[in-house]
Formats: C-alpha cells, structure tokens, sequence
C-alpha cells in the first residue's frame, strides 16, 4: 500500500500532467478554429461577438431628478445618495419638470 506521500506526489505529477494536456488540447482547438474562421471568412459578428454599441461608446448620463438648494449640486436618483439628501424628505428636492 502506498504511503500518503507517495500519493501526494503521484497527485502533484498527475495534476502537472492534466494541465500540459490541456494546453496542448486548447492550442490545437484554437488552432483548428482559426483556420475555419480564416477558410470561411467567418466575422466576429456572425459568432455573436460583436457588441450593438461601438467600443468605447458610453450611455448618456440621465438628467438630474433632485436639486440641493443651497449649493445647486444635483443627482439623478442613481447610485449612492448624496450627503446633503441622507436622511431628508426627498420630495423637497424635487426638480420640478
């Protein structure tokens, strides 16, 4: 019967092992799809990678809902809530349409 160690190691090498063959494995998978890709002209957007935004294309920021009346600052009612509304009535600050 093999000691602890022994299967320790024989699991370390197996491991090592796996892991070649998969490097082996994906490099010849990408390979193979990079020339079907190449010997079909096959695009990005055919595959459903491309996105329906341009890159570096952001969102328009939404416009302001809430007003603070002594120091103008603004907040669209998204994310984090501003110190000066923390606790308030949020209907007093209201921008009116």
């Amino acid at each position: 019967m093999a000691t602890y160690k022994q299967l320790t190691a024989q699991l370390e090498k197996l491991h090592k092992e796996v892991a070649v063959a998969r490097d082996k494995e994906v490099a010849q998978a990408i390979a193979d799809i990079r020339q079907q890709i190449a010997e079909y002209g096959i695009t990005a957007e055919e595959l459903g990678f491309s996105s329906k935004r341009a890159p570096g294309a952001r969102k328009a920021p939404l416009p302001p809902r809430y007003r603070n009346p002594k120091t103008d600052e603004t907040w669209s009612g998204r994310g984090r809530t501003p110190g000066w509304l923390v606790g308030k009535n949020r209907d007093r600050f209201l921008i009116e349409d």
